[in-house]
């Protein structure tokens, strides 16, 4: 019991060495954790241990990662000098494993000077998830490494941070090896593992492939943002205090503290460390976003209207409608409405189709006593574009009710609640509308459920509509 909680302390604090202890009294008494194989192959692959390798491979092939043996085993033969590609071939394939092995057999064949098949292959599975930009920056170092700068700088095309600083010093590359396979075939593991919540196999995956490469800051950024959701925030910051700023990922790693710091709720620290992004001399447009979210939270919405107002600036002649919407929504919440109106209307022009925009145009009119025929002909759009969505039903119930055909719009606000039944405005906005048709009980029913879930700045207007109903009716 004292090994296996020490493994785990070790896998989260990055101690190797007690790690390493752990495990060997773990295996003799065969209850070591699954993962922790992973971790001793990366040892021994580390350590140039071939033979110890080899006998640890065995293992994890007749375990429940036998998937990864394959992948594993592939490289290996390319550091013995064999056929990487065949043996890949020959590996156990299963619908989890098929995205795996196609990856890695592109990455084997730029090992193998199979360049223009190598490419080819990558073109196939390609597409704009992180997953396909990991997989670009991995065969553009193999690339690099094989000479084939041309190709390598043509991967990295793209204005993500990491991308944009890998095309100017990508330099040599990374060479292949069994280390590198490994090290990527453990961090792309990780990568899919850690979207739901963190568990401590996607701690030991990450650290293993540090182990192997431990100049792969891609896998600390990743390992930091799972630290964190565990509650280990110090370790997540020290972390990436680790990227230092010649690393293609000392970007990333500064915009992951803000997240980071955010999490553990460190608002004032998430707070300073983006303004400090937002106010360096090569600031982008998304920077200011970033402050401008964090100000929204914090209640400055005045703050976060200019922050947002930047972020529409630096973008130049492309600005994104969400920056009107977001500006739009600031301004709102800072009592400027007509400024706000402006902004608004500004994304319904550049995003007609857009629901979301629609949506927020039509209600916001309706909260500030504007013509409700106008609001309905946004939500109307809004509702035909996207069917189904509770919170476009209740805004267009809503104008409805404001427009006083309350009897069309109960059963909206019905259809609302019970699609979101733990939404304090449907609630409200139900209630109100049972009130009007004298259906008093129901109506202070829909307000208690409202006030359950209500804001603390709601609850004394809803609290008052339980105790004495609404006084004015629409």
């Amino acid at each position: 019991m004292i090994a296996r909680r020490a493994y785990r302390e070790a896998m989260e604090a990055g101690d190797d060495l007690l790690a390493d202890r752990a495990i060997v009294t773990l295996d003799a008494a065969r209850a070591a954790p699954p993962d922790a194989i992973l971790f001793s192959y990366a040892r021994a692959v580390r350590a140039g241990d071939k033979k110890g390798a080899a006998a640890i491979l065995t293992r994890i092939g007749a375990g429940p990662f036998d998937f990864v043996a394959g992948l594993l085993g592939a490289w290996a033969v390319y550091d013995a000098g064999g056929d990487p590609v065949a043996k890949l071939a020959e590996s156990k394939s299963s619908p989890v494993a098929r995205r795996y092995m196609a990856e890695n057999r592109a990455l084997l064949l730029i090992a193998t000077d199979k360049v223009d098949e190598g490419a080819i292959a990558l073109q196939a599975l390609l597409g704009a998830d992180q997953a396909s930009l990991d997989l670009r920056i991995n065969a553009a170092e193999l690339l690099a490494a094989k000479g084939r700068a041309d190709i390598s700088r043509a991967l990295l095309s793209g204005s993500d941070s990491a991308v944009v600083a890998l095309r100017r010093t990508i330099g040599r590359g990374v060479p292949p090896s069994s280390a590198f396979g490994a090290s990527r075939v453990f961090a792309r593991l990780a990568a899919d593992l850690s979207e739901g919540d963190p568990t401590p196999i996607v701690t030991a995956l990450m650290r293993a492939s540090l182990r192997l490469d431990p100049d792969n800051d891609r896998v600390r950024i990743l390992l930091a943002r799972a630290l964190v959701r565990g509650g280990a925030s110090e370790r997540a910051l020290a972390l990436l205090d680790q990227v230092k700023p010649s690393s293609p990922f000392h970007e990333s790693a500064l915009e992951a503290r803000v997240s980071v710091l955010s999490n553990a709720g460190e608002d004032a620290g998430a707070l300073a460390a983006a303004t400090a992004l937002s106010n360096r001399k090569d600031a982008t447009s998304a920077d200011a976003v970033r402050m401008g979210d964090l100000l929204t939270s914090a209640g400055r919405f005045e703050d976060a209207a200019r922050a947002y107002s930047l972020a529409i600036r630096r973008a130049g002649d492309t600005p994104s409608w969400t920056l009107f919407l977001q500006l739009g929504g600031t301004l709102d919440q800072a009592g400027r409405w007509p400024e706000a109106r402006k902004a608004l209307e500004r994304a319904v022009e550049m995003a007609p189709e857009e629901p979301v925009a629609l949506n927020y145009l039509g209600y916001a009119r309706l909260e500030h006593g504007e013509d409700p025929a106008i609001s309905i002909k946004l939500l109307e759009k809004a509702n035909a574009l996207q069917p189904g969505d509770a919170s476009i039903i209740d805004s267009l119930a809503w104008a409805y009710f404001q427009h006083g055909d309350t009897r069309k719009a109960v059963p909206m606000l019905e259809l609302a609640a019970r699609g979101q039944p733990a939404n304090a405005t449907i609630n409200e906005h139900l209630g109100d509308a049972y009130w009007s048709l004298g259906r008093r009980y129901e109506a202070r029913y829909a307000w208690q459920a409202a006030a359950i879930v209500a804001d603390a700045k709601d609850g004394p207007r809803i609290a008052a509509k339980i105790a004495d109903g609404v006084r004015v009716q629409p």
